[in-house]
């Protein structure tokens, strides 16, 4: 069996830059509060009509394939990850394989809705391919289009003034050197809370998952006699449900238990140790969590990457735009242990270790 490599990376973020003072012209809250519970200074919004969550990709994925040293149309397998599709369905991965231009290539596509911790498990997947000899350029992506489903108002600030846009791409190859790649990927989810980070309304639950889950949450369906095109109703308008809610001190508390948890695991499933990690690079879910973590782990400084203050949280594409980024920087090098980790909604969490 072959071993996977990152062979080349992209990312891209929209030109307009939107500060926490432009966002409490709409809602009430200060540049001061965000930053203190978040660490994030201003994130990046796409143009609407404009651009979407595929054409983001589309940019990340040309500049991953140039730096890979392939042509888009060299693209075996495509695997899509996102919370913010341009479509309910099809999902993404056909769209970007159309906005590539290379839909006459005998190509598959595949999409993931694990959020936060989507292009982790698309890398995993990506890994397993590439080892076995079925595809010899596999394209991993990661993008959000948050600014188009957000509330703007009070009400949401709590989720609203976290999430950016952006996307993130990387090309997966084989290797035969046994001193590169992907070392092991470290993949899990626990449902019982899944309601505590979620997107309720639209969907075709009919409120059966708040019995489900053993709280009282009114997910604003009529009674089970009622029958008819039941799209949304105006109790779900009333109280937001189009919109992402987010029981955030909960979600925290389960993150930095997750985090040094599965990143642990990961190490020592190849017989390495925190010590031997030359760069970490977490989902920018929190800068608080990110810090946590580090402390937890004893790293330093300079052995972890942190840019949720310029982009905010871009769910599936922050780990691959954070560790591009790295990369851009020379902050990582060949031969260098990079740890890649992260934690979102489900809940789904995981772990990769590569030797660049």
């Amino acid at each position: 069996m072959f071993r996977s490599k990152i062979a080349g990376i992209g990312h891209y973020v929209p030109e307009r830059v939107v500060t926490n003072d432009e966002l409490a012209a709409f809602m009430e809250t200060s540049d001061e509060w965000i930053q203190e519970r978040t660490g994030i200074q201003e994130r990046r919004y796409g143009k609407k009509h404009e651009e979407t969550t595929t054409t983001m990709a589309a940019h990340a994925t040309r500049i991953a394939c140039e730096r890979a040293g392939i042509a888009p149309e060299d693209i075996d397998f495509i695997i899509f990850a996102t919370l913010s599709p341009d479509y309910y369905f099809p999902g993404c991965g056909v769209l970007l394989q159309r906005e590539l231009g290379i839909t006459h290539k005998e190509a598959a596509a595949l999409d993931i809705r694990n959020q936060c911790s989507g292009f982790l498990y698309g890398l995993s997947v990506a890994d397993q391919f590439v080892r076995t000899g079925m595809y010899k350029n596999v394209l991993v992506v990661g993008s959000e289009m948050h600014s188009m489903g957000l509330d703007f108002s009070t009400r949401g600030r709590n989720v609203t003034v976290i999430f950016g846009d952006g996307a993130g791409a990387a090309v997966i190859q084989p290797t035969e050197n046994p001193e590169q790649g992907i070392l092991t990927t470290k993949l899990h989810s626990d449902g019982t809370y899944a309601e505590k980070l979620a997107f309720i309304n639209p969907g075709s639950h009919g409120g059966y998952h708040a019995k489900k889950a053993g709280d009282d949450t009114d997910f604003g369906y009529p009674s089970p006699d009622t029958y008819g095109e039941i799209f949304m109703t105006q109790h779900m308008m009333d109280n937001g449900q189009q919109y992402p809610n987010m029981e955030g001190q909960f979600v925290f508390k389960m993150a930095v238990q997750k985090f040094p948890e599965v990143i642990k695991e990961a190490l020592d499933a190849v017989g390495l140790q925190t010590t031997d990690i030359d760069m970490l690079i977490p989902h920018q879910a929190n800068l608080r969590i990110s810090q946590f973590v580090q402390k937890t782990l004893r790293l330093s400084d300079d052995k972890v990457w942190n840019n949720i203050q310029k982009y905010g949280n871009t769910t599936a594409a922050s780990v691959p735009i954070a560790l591009c980024e790295a990369w851009e920087a020379g902050k990582i090098k060949s031969g260098d242990l990079v740890c890649l980790a992260a934690f979102g909604a489900g809940f789904t969490w995981g772990a990769a270790l590569v030797r660049w």
